[in-house]
């Protein structure tokens, strides 16, 4: 089975040298110093001419939190609007609701909307009280592709034991994508206990 490394940047030339050296998608954003926020259209633009592999945009207006407003929502759905009209893979974000559960209903009009591009929930499924549960939630959700997760807990080796159950009850075509201090360093022995599809991290290639 073909593994699929994901390699998480927040400027062009990272990208590049992540492409270079062999990440097989990159998801692109801006600040990582603040979790990753919602890319410009202009980084975007240039990102795509200069690598080859697919391309997730994270869709996170702001790192207040994962409970957004109306306005929020808009400014959300803008940027799924160019990601769907360039052609990107996909889009990554999640929604809260005021008790840090999934907002289910903000969720399917985002991922409904976003349709045909790919739709990932990102990490914010690990602030959930059961981010296996949440899961169950999202599977019932046509429109939703994959999650982001390190199985609720700090780092995808803490996280292990969930992440297995993650993928063993998600349907082939869904992706559990690992996360969480992945680097090219631990890639190997993660692998051997997750064994897992994805995998994503900022130095999952090495260093950029």
């Amino acid at each position: 089975m073909n593994v699929v490394k994901e390699a998480c940047v927040d400027n062009i030339q990272d990208a590049i040298n992540a492409f270079k050296k062999g990440a097989d998608r990159i998801e692109f954003c801006s600040n990582l110093n603040e979790d990753g926020l919602t890319p410009s259209n202009h980084d975007l633009l240039s990102l795509k001419k200069n690598i080859s592999i697919p391309v997730r945009v994270m869709v996170r207006p702001h790192s207040n939190s994962f409970n957004y407003n109306e306005d929020d929502l808009i400014n959300m759905r803008e940027t799924i609007e160019f990601c769907k009209n360039q052609k990107f893979d996909g889009v990554v974000f999640g929604c809260l609701d005021d008790d840090n559960e999934l907002d289910l209903n903000k969720i399917k009009y985002l991922a409904d909307f976003a349709k045909p591009i790919k739709v990932i929930i990102h990490k914010a499924i690990d602030l959930t009280s059961s981010p296996l549960n949440s899961l169950k939630k999202l599977l019932e959700i046509n429109n939703v592709n994959g999650i982001l997760s390190s199985g609720g807990c700090e780092t995808a080796e803490l996280g292990t034991e969930v992440l297995k159950k993650m993928i063993n009850i998600s349907p082939n075509n869904f992706e559990i994508i690992s996360a969480g201090k992945i680097t090219n360093q631990n890639f190997k022995i993660l692998h051997e206990k997750i064994d897992g599809k994805f995998y994503h991290g900022r130095k999952i290639v090495g260093e950029l």
